[in-house]
């Protein structure tokens, strides 16, 4: 389990960067400065996600029942979270309609909750 969740983070981890820099430069000229910026936060969140399953996969005891409901809740609701953003930032671009995206963000944030509220519990004794 330690390596699926290293391997999770480590995914997450190169995809933001990737994602972030083409959002500094060549998105910058085809999304207005509100999707711009939306699409930046599902960049943030997603290296959040990255970071914290790093942490989660080096540190925790992952036979945890909790440490693994957190895994799951934070990777899920990272990919659910920050994907949808992405999508829905370029969907004027695309000239798509993909407003059934549009609650797909707050289950993904759920599930992010989730992930940390499981973190917790495996804190408490």
């Amino acid at each position: 389990m330690h390596q699926v969740i290293l391997i999770t983070a480590t995914i997450y981890g190169i995809l933001a960067i990737i994602l972030g820099a083409f959002g500094a430069h060549a998105f910058r000229k085809i999304l207005t400065d509100e999707k711009l910026a939306t699409f930046e936060v599902g960049v943030r969140y997603q290296m959040y996600g990255a970071l914290s399953l790093l942490i989660i996969g080096y540190q925790a005891d992952v036979e945890q029942t909790a440490v693994q409901w957190a895994y799951y809740g934070i990777a899920i609701g990272t990919f659910l979270f920050s994907f949808s953003i992405y999508f829905l930032s370029f969907a004027t671009y695309w000239n798509v309609r993909l407003r059934f995206l549009g609650p797909i963000t707050p289950i993904g944030g759920l599930f992010l909750l989730s992930g940390w509220i499981s973190l917790l519990i495996s804190f408490l004794p």
